[in-house]
C-alpha cells in the first residue's frame, strides 16, 4: 500500500454506496477517523450523511487514487462493475495493494469476474457478505462472511472492525457470497413460513403478540420471531428497512446458485416464487414487513394453487 494513512497510521478508507446500509457503515468509519472519501450514484446522497469536514465527496477514480481500502455497499456485482470500469473508473488509476471489500449480496461466479479484474489492476479483492441489517450498520454491529486472501483480510481488518462484531473468513474468493446467499435463503424462507403460521393463528382468533410470545417460548423461535416480528410487525411500524425487491433478488440468486450446484432448492424456490408474485403485483418498493399484511391475498393470487395439500381460501377454517 502507499503511505496515505489517517490518524495514528490507520488506513485511508473510502465507501461506495450511501444507502441505508452504506450510510451507517460510512458514518461509523468517519467516527473512527478512517473515512477519507465516499461516492454514491445519487449526487445528493453525500450531503445527507453529516460527515466530518475531512471527508470528501469523491469520484470513483479519486477513491481509487486516495484510499488504501474501498468498501462497496451497493446492490450487487453489476453496480460494482460500473464503478470500477472505464476511463474514469476506480481501476483506471494505479494503487498497488489497494483492498476492495465487496459487501454486496451477489452471485459467486460474478464475484470471480470482479476478482480477476481487480487482480489485473494490482488490487486485492474480498467478498464480504454482511448480515445485521440497517440497524446493525447504524450501530456498527454487522457480521461479515468473508472469502478471499487471508493476508488481504488482515490489511482490511482495521477498517472492517469499526462497523462489525464478527469477521468470519470462510475460504477462497466466492465463499463469502456463497454463504450470504444460502444464509438469506434460510432467513427469508423462515420469515415467510412464520408469516404463514401467524396468519393461520390470527384467523383462528389468537392475538398476534401472544402468538409470537408463545413461539419464542418454544423450539420454533428464530431471529424472525425474536426480533423482526416484535419490532416491525407486532409493533405496527412496518419498518424492517429493506424492500420486497431486495428479498426477491437475493432468493433468485440463491436458487440459481443452488441449481447450478445440482441442488433443487425446494423451499428456496417456493419462497422465490411468492416474492416474485409480490413483485408482479407492484410491491417491489414496499417494506418487506408488509408481506405479513397481504400474505393471504398474495398466495391466493396464483393462477394455480400451490399444490402443498392446502384448501382454497373459501374453505379455510371449515370442518
Amino acid at each position: 500500500m502507499s503511505d496515505s494513512k489517517n490518524t495514528a497510521g490507520q488506513p485511508a478508507v473510502g465507501v461506495v454506496g450511501l444507502g441505508q446500509m452504506g450510510g451507517g457503515i460510512a458514518r461509523n468509519l468517519d467516527k473512527a477517523g478512517l473515512l477519507t472519501g465516499a461516492y454514491d450514484v445519487s449526487p445528493a446522497a453525500f450531503g445527507t450523511q453529516n460527515f466530518s469536514a475531512k471527508v470528501a465527496n469523491m469520484t470513483p477514480a479519486e477513491l481509487g487514487k486516495s484510499c488504501d481500502i474501498v468498501i462497496f455497499v451497493v446492490p450487487a456485482s453489476p453496480q460494482i462493475r460500473t464503478v470500477v470500469s472505464g476511463p474514469d473508473g476506480l481501476l483506471s488509476v494505479k494503487r498497488p495493494g489497494q483492498v476492495l471489500c465487496d459487501l454486496t449480496t451477489s452471485f459467486p461466479p460474478d464475484t470471480q469476474e470482479l476478482v480477476t479484474m481487480a487482480k489485473a489492476a494490482g488490487r486485492e479483492y474480498l467478498d464480504c457478505g454482511m448480515t445485521g441489517g440497517a440497524t446493525g450498520a447504524d450501530q456498527g454491529r454487522l457480521s461479515l462472511f468473508i472469502g478471499g486472501n487471508a493476508a488481504a483480510l488482515e490489511k482490511a481488518r482495521p477498517a472492517l472492525e469499526k462497523f462489525t462484531v464478527k469477521l468470519m473468513h470462510l475460504g477462497p474468493s466466492g465463499a463469502g457470497h456463497a454463504m450470504k446467499l444460502v444464509h438469506n435463503m434460510i432467513l427469508h424462507t423462515t420469515f415467510l413460513a412464520t408469516v404463514e403460521g401467524c396468519r393461520i393463528l390470527e384467523d383462528a382468533g389468537l392475538d398476534l403478540g401472544a402468538v409470537v410470545d408463545a413461539l419464542n417460548s418454544g423450539n420454533a423461535r428464530s431471529y424472525t420471531t425474536e426480533f423482526r416480528f416484535p419490532k416491525h410487525i407486532v409493533s405496527g411500524k412496518w419498518d424492517a428497512r429493506s424492500y420486497v425487491s431486495n428479498l426477491a433478488k437475493d432468493l433468485g440468486m440463491a436458487v440459481k446458485y443452488s441449481n447450478a450446484g445440482g441442488h433443487p432448492a425446494v423451499f428456496g424456490t417456493l419462497t422465490s416464487t411468492i416474492l416474485n408474485k409480490a413483485m408482479e403485483q407492484g410491491k417491489a418498493k414496499d417494506d418487506y414487513a408488509l408481506l405479513y399484511k397481504y400474505f393471504d391475498d398474495l398466495v391466493d393470487s396464483f393462477d394455480k394453487p400451490i399444490e402443498l395439500g392446502g384448501k382454497p381460501k373459501a374453505t379455510r377454517g371449515a370442518a
